[in-house]
C-alpha cells in the first residue's frame, strides 16, 4: 500500500495566451518539485494540456491510473470554463493555481487570475464542497505565501492519507460507563477510512504471563534508564515490563497505527496492575499512540497529532479550572510520553487513585509523574464520530501548586479562532458542545493544521458555544 501522498499537476491555458513565452511552466514546476521533495510527496506532471471537457476527462483518467490523492490545476494562461467544470465534477480533492502577470501594462499576457476566479466560482456551483473541497493558490512556487499555503495543504492531505490507512487495536473495549466515548466503527470507516479491530483483555493478560523472564528483565532495565521509581515494587515493574512487551507484540503483529486500551478495572482485577507506565514507554520510546480507557477517537486524534508533529501527543482531561487566575489544569493519571517534562524530570510512581482507601492502599503501579515545561501548546480533539473538530492554542505556565500526581500542566492565555478567549467562555464551548472529556495536547501552535484539516474533511468547527 502506497503511504506517500500522490499529487498530479495539470497545466491549463488557451494557446492565445503565453505561459511558455514567460516560462510559467518552468518556474512553477521547478519550485513545486522542490516543495514536494522536502515534504516527501510524489509529484506527477501531466504533460498534455487539456483545452476542453473531453481533453480534461482523459486527463482525469490518467490521474486515476496514477492513484492520485490531489489534483493541482495550474492556470498558466486563461482556461476555459468547461475544463474547470470537468475537474470540479470529479471526486478528486482539487486545487486551482495561478501566478502573477509578467508585466502590468500593455496587452494582458496571461489573464490567469481571472480564470482562477472563474474556476473557483464554477466549482462552487457544481461541487458539494463540504464533501469534496477545492482550494485556491496564487504566486510562483518560491513565493512565501504560496509555499506556506501549499505546504499546509500537502501536510494535511498526507495526514488524512495516513489516517485512511490506519488500523487501531481496541483492547478490552471501552472503559465501563464511558458512554460519551462510544463510536460507530462503520461511520469512522466511511468518514476517515480507519479500521478498528477488537481484542479481548485476556489476550493481553495471557501474553503478559507468557513473556520470557530474560526479555522482561531487559525491559525493566530500559524502564529504569528512563526514570527512577519511587516506592514502586519490583512486582509492579515486572508487570509493567510484561505489559510493554505484550502491547508491542500486539501492535507489531497486526500492523496497528495506534492502540486504545481499557486500562481499568479489568487489569486490576485480572493482573493486579495498571498499565500507565507501559503506555508511556510505548509512546516515548516506540512512538506508538496508546489511548487510555478504550478511547477510539482519542487514538484517532493521536494519529493526527503524530502525523503533524512527528511525536505522540498527551491524552489528557481538563481536570481543574482556576477562574481567579484564568488557568486550567490539564492532567491524566494514566500514560503519556515523557518528552515534555520540565527540568524536574520524570519519576515512576504507583497509581495514586487505584486502591486508595483500602488496607493495601495505592499499590497498583506504575505511572509516570511529570510536570510540563513552560511554552506554547495546542489542544484538540476529533469528536462526534469524526463529524466535528475542536482546537485551541494556549501556554503552559509554571504555577504552584503544580497539580495532581501524573502527567500535568497549568494552561493559560487561551486562543481560539485567532482570538483571545476567557477560561469561562472556553469551558462553555466544551460543555455546551458536549465534547468528550479526553483532549490531545502537543507542543507548539499548530492550529493552522487543524483548521486546514477541518477544511479538507468538512468537519464542523466546535470552537464556539
Amino acid at each position: 500500500m502506497d503511504q506517500k501522498l500522490n499529487i498530479c499537476l495539470v497545466k491549463t491555458s488557451l494557446t492565445s495566451y503565453f505561459p511558455e513565452k514567460h516560462d510559467v511552466w518552468g518556474k512553477s514546476i521547478n519550485g513545486l518539485i522542490k516543495i514536494c521533495k522536502e515534504l516527501n510527496v510524489n509529484l506527477n506532471i501531466i504533460q498534455e494540456i487539456p483545452m476542453n471537457a473531453n481533453d480534461t476527462k482523459k486527463t482525469i483518467s490518467k490521474c486515476k491510473e496514477l492513484n492520485t490523492d490531489f489534483i493541482l490545476v495550474l492556470h498558466g494562461g486563461f482556461t476555459m470554463g468547461d475544463v474547470a467544470l470537468t475537474f470540479a465534477e470529479s471526486n478528486f480533492k482539487l486545487g486551482f493555481w495561478s501566478v502573477p502577470e509578467p508585466t502590468l501594462n500593455g496587452d494582458v499576457q496571461l489573464n490567469n487570475f481571472v480564470s482562477l476566479n472563474m474556476s473557483m466560482s464554477i466549482a462552487k456551483k457544481v461541487r458539494n464542497k463540504s464533501k469534496n473541497p477545492v482550494s485556491w493558490y496564487y504566486g510562483f512556487a518560491d513565493n512565501k505565501e504560496f509555499k506556506q499555503k501549499i505546504t499546509l495543504t500537502l501536510r494535511t492531505l498526507q495526514s488524512l492519507k495516513t489516517l485512511s490507512q490506519s488500523r487501531i487495536g481496541l483492547i478490552g473495549g471501552l472503559a465501563m460507563t464511558f458512554y460519551n466515548m462510544e463510536v460507530s466503527t462503520t461511520k469512522l470507516k466511511s468518514k476517515l477510512g480507519v479500521d478498528i479491530f477488537n481484542h479481548d483483555i485476556h489476550e493481553l493478560t495471557n501474553r503478559m504471563s507468557n513473556q520470557s523472564p530474560k526479555n522482561v528483565d531487559k525491559e525493566i532495565q530500559k524502564i529504569l534508564n528512563l526514570a527512577k521509581p519511587y516506592n514502586v515494587s519490583k512486582e509492579q515493574l515486572k508487570l509493567t515490563a510484561q505489559a510493554v512487551l505484550s502491547l508491542r507484540d500486539i501492535k507489531n503483529e497486526n500492523n496497528y497505527s495506534a492502540l486504545a486500551v481499557s486500562d481499568w478495572p479489568a487489569l486490576q482485577e485480572i493482573a493486579n496492575m495498571h498499565p500507565g507506565a507501559a503506555f508511556s514507554i510505548l509512546e516515548e520510546v516506540d512512538n506508538i499512540p496508546v489511548a487510555s480507557e478504550g478511547d477510539i477517537l482519542g487514538a484517532i486524534s493521536q494519529i493526527i497529532a503524530k502525523s503533524f508533529t512527528g511525536k505522540v501527543g498527551y491524552l489528557l482531561d481538563m481536570t481543574e479550572p482556576d477562574f481567579d487566575r484564568d488557568s486550567l489544569l490539564m492532567w491524566h493519571g494514566g500514560g503519556g510520553p515523557l518528552y515534555l517534562a520540565n527540568k524536574a524530570g520524570v519519576k515512576w510512581v504507583n497509581h495514586p487513585m487505584i486502591g486508595r482507601g483500602t488496607d493495601q492502599g495505592p499499590i497498583y503501579g506504575t505511572i509516570s509523574d511529570l510536570v510540563f515545561q513552560v511554552g506554547s501548546v495546542s489542544v484538540f480533539r476529533i469528536s462526534n464520530n469524526a463529524k466535528s473538530i475542536f482546537y485551541l492554542n494556549a501556554k503552559v505556565e509554571d504555577i504552584n501548586p503544580n497539580g495532581f500526581t501524573g502527567c500535568r500542566g497549568w494552561l493559560t492565555d487561551f486562543r481560539m479562532n485567532n482570538k483571545q478567549i476567557a477560561l469561562n467562555d472556553l469551558l462553555s464551548v466544551i460543555m455546551m458542545n458536549g465534547i468528550e472529556h479526553h483532549f490531545v495536547l502537543v507542543p507548539g501552535d499548530i492550529c493552522k493544521c487543524f483548521k486546514e484539516l477541518e477544511f479538507w474533511t468538512g468537519m464542523k468547527n466546535l470552537n464556539s458555544a
